[in-house]
């Protein structure tokens, strides 16, 4: 039997859902106590920055080599 990929059609900019994933993972970073999991939520802040940043940088009409 074959799988078949679901597929979903974003609402909003990825650049807005990683916007409002990282303010989230902050306000529950701030609720955590230091130890393994916060430093994953704080990795994943990290990714998600990460992944904005890299966005802005595609967008940009800065020469590509």
């Amino acid at each position: 039997m074959i799988k078949r990929r679901r597929r979903v059609k974003q609402t909003q900019a990825l650049e807005e859902r990683l916007a409002k994933d990282t303010s989230q993972l902050r306000e529950q970073a701030q609720m955590l106590p230091p130890g393994p999991v916060r430093e994953r939520v704080m990795r994943r802040i990290r990714q998600n920055e990460a992944a904005a940043h890299l966005c802005e940088m595609l967008r940009s009409p800065a020469p590509r080599f």
